[in-house]
């Protein structure tokens, strides 16, 4: 099977929203009057964020929904994208069920293929998304306040026990304690690898929030992309954190392991820090409080308030009893040291 066979067997689609689509040099999408373009990229790496051995349909899922994240993010209403993609081989019993993994997130976000490209190398995906949002109404980082309520969606912490658990099992991590029992594996494991992107939050938090962003690589380490950007500090309630790993879905075995106070630390590094939940962390003033809900409502999607932004720099992380912790965890950096 050649490329262009390949393209067109698997990944080319009517694109009624696209003036222009698969087939020429380039696409052309025509933005809606008063509207601005949203626009992300996203890689995924064979070996770095995923197994190679994964479910290639649950990768074609994960694959566009760690974009259509980016724009929920933003506030934006997904409209088309791209897709690069590099294969080892033209292999059908792979493509399809990636291509329809892909397409089927697609489809339920409205969200076109639009064109791309495709070679022979190491298996590698690489999405442009493309959203739109009313001119002036973007979420971004920047705009947090003391005083605003901190927000996250979701809940947290089950795809970095999945992972963990996975390493270890293939020897590609220390020996630690396994956490958890394989139906509870199972059930973290689709967290990790089939993530739920937040776009109707999103959407419904335009005018609300003060300041997004999605969670990729740890809450303590995107939430501080917003402290930075925004120029404030933060108090987090560990408590409610720890709550945000939703135990009660798992066996009584697991639910008892993992509210040890003999492991408060390790879920604690987990939720806080473990990365690859794609939900949202948002900012809001208070009075906004009753508005935040009636957008989780809305958007179906549970949120928790855990914390506050402040004045002073930095992040602070409060224990049970409000005492503040000298905290050691760490969030996921591509290059280099990981950071706090």
């Amino acid at each position: 099977m050649g490329e262009f066979d390949l393209i067109k067997r698997f990944f080319t689609r009517a694109t009624p929203r696209a003036v222009l689509g698969v087939g020429d040099d380039c696409a052309l999408l025509q933005s809606a009057p008063g509207m601005q373009m949203a626009i992300s990229t996203d890689m995924l790496v064979s070996g770095r964020h995923f197994f190679p051995d994964v479910d290639p349909r649950a990768l074609g899922h994960k694959a566009l929904a760690v974009n259509l994240s980016d724009l929920a993010a933003c506030g934006a209403k997904p409209l088309a994208f791209t897709l690069a993609l590099s294969l080892p081989a033209a292999d059908a019993a792979w493509l399809e069920p990636f291509s329809q993994g892909l397409l089927a997130l697609a489809d339920a976000h409205g969200c076109e293929l639009i064109g791309g490209d495709t070679t022979q190398g190491p298996l590698n995906i690489c999405i442009t998304v493309f959203g739109e949002v009313p001119r002036g109404m973007a979420l971004l980082r920047s705009g947090a306040q003391a005083g605003d309520d901190v927000y996250v969606s979701g809940n947290l912490g089950d795809a970095s026990l999945a992972l963990a658990q996975l390493l270890h099992e293939r020897g590609d991590a220390p020996a630690t304690q396994a956490l958890l029992d394989p139906a509870d594996l199972t059930l973290a494991r689709q967290r990790l690898e089939q993530p739920t992107a937040r776009v109707a939050l999103g959407l419904a938090l335009r005018g609300i929030a003060s300041a997004v962003a999605d969670i990729s690589d740890g809450l303590l380490g995107d939430l501080g992309h917003i402290l930075e950007r925004s120029c404030v500090g933060a108090t987090l309630d560990t408590a409610l954190a720890f709550a945000l790993l939703d135990i009660r879905r798992y066996t009584p075995q697991t639910r008892a392991l993992l509210a040890s106070e003999a492991l408060r630390q390790t879920v604690l590094q987990h939720v806080l820090s473990g990365g690859d939940d794609y939900e949202l962390v948002f900012t809001s003033p208070v009075s906004q409080r009753a508005a935040v809900q009636a957008a989780a409502l809305a958007s179906n999607t549970p949120v928790t308030r855990i914390g506050q932004i402040e004045t002073a720099p930095g992040l602070r992380l409060l224990d049970a009893q409000g005492r503040l912790l000298d905290h050691r965890f760490h969030s996921f950096d591509h290059f280099g040291s990981q950071q706090e």
